[in-house]
């Protein structure tokens, strides 16, 4: 981090935590944040369900809600970017504040509720997407809705001309009873629904299914059954959590879904048992308490192809995308691999 992101950083925390998000956007919209471009390297150069990646080292859903700023995000060393969730319908979420930091823990609370500008507005900002990055939507259904699961694939009707890969979201905790489809039969109509629009699409694209991190065995094999049987792409380990555990920071028991640092252990278990539960057929993204190159390359060696952050930036900045990169390929190279995808589940047993 330099004596320039360290300092802005520091503004930024002295902030509430949602509107220095919302500066955070407009100073990379502004050209103000210095960006190093892509980064890459034949080690570090992978494929996930088709998707050429530069790196294995994505930004995750949450940060990009609105696909404001993906210029800019694109040149940040990201090896894909993921914006949304976008709903059918513009929505202004829960009610603020709604975003919380827990510096003690190197973590954050929100409760957002898919506060976004609707799929026409995010379409439009999409079709618009810079050249050459790999551009990713988070596919989520508005609050009000008469049929949820509907929302989804209208979405994707939407806004899949202009995105490469597409990711079915039934894991916010901040959406009542969102989590509700992520049972079998919801799950299967769901799903059943987002692949039928994603057939009609002109350029098929991959979908992918976020999970919840609090999930049982039972839970988490029945979900590893319908998204085998319905032929998504790839799984996405994990969303936020709702449990809490030893936390430090007085606000740890804010209402929300927890993510960071103290999620990493949890959604690595429950990484490394999805790759066991699909034997490595279905490529798995893993998110939660990404915040360094050793557990970016934990979360590969315990089954994912590819990883995602958002909390480690507001503690890191985007300067941390690079070093996270750069740090995996001197892992790689230690260990004797000569590609991100002889990594993968390499290390599995050590967390399933």
């Amino acid at each position: 981090m330099t004596p320039l992101e360290r300092a802005a950083l520091a503004v930024l925390h002295r902030m509430d935590a949602e509107r220095a998000h919302n500066l955070s956007l407009a100073a990379l919209r502004g050209g103000l944040v210095p960006l190093p471009g892509p980064v890459t390297s034949p080690r570090l150069a992978t494929e996930v369900a088709g998707l050429r990646l530069p790196n294995p080292v994505g930004l995750a859903a949450g940060y990009d809600k609105n696909a404001e700023a993906l210029g800019p995000l694109s040149r940040a060393g990201f090896g894909f970017i993921e914006a949304g969730a976008a709903t059918p319908r513009p929505q202004p979420g829960n009610p603020r504040p709604r975003l919380f930091r827990l510096a003690e823990d190197r973590a954050a609370i929100n409760r957002f509720g898919f506060n976004n500008d609707g799929m026409a507005a995010i379409g439009r900002r999409l079709s618009a997407r810079p050249p050459g990055a790999v551009v990713g939507l988070n596919l989520g259904a508005n609050k009000d809705s008469a049929d949820r699961a509907a929302d989804y694939a209208a979405v994707l009707t939407h806004c899949g001309a202009h995105v490469d890969f597409a990711t079915v979201n039934v894991s916010s905790p901040n959406t009542e009873r969102l989590r509700d489809l992520q049972g079998r039969a919801a799950l299967s109509a769901l799903l059943a629904g987002v692949m039928a629009a994603r057939a009609d699409l002109a350029r098929p694209i991959p979908v992918f299914l976020k999970i919840a991190p609090d999930l049982s065995d039972a839970e988490l094999a029945e979900i590893a059954e319908v998204a085998q049987e319905v032929d998504v792409q790839g799984i996405v380990a994990t969303n936020t959590t709702l449990a809490r555990g030893d936390l430090k920071s007085p606000q740890a028991e804010e209402a929300g879904g927890l993510s960071g640092a103290p999620l990493f252990v949890r959604s690595t278990r429950v990484l490394a048992r999805l790759s066991q539960l699909t034997e490595g057929r279905l490529p798995l993204i893993g998110v939660g308490g990404v915040g360094s190159a050793e557990e970016a390359y934990a979360k590969i060696r315990a089954g994912a192809a590819a990883v995602q952050l958002y909390t480690a930036l507001v503690y890191g900045g985007l300067s941390l995308v690079g070093e996270i990169a750069r740090g995996l390929d001197r892992l790689l190279a230690r260990d004797g691999f000569a590609t991100v995808a002889e990594a993968v589940g390499t290390g599995r047993a050590d967390w399933a």
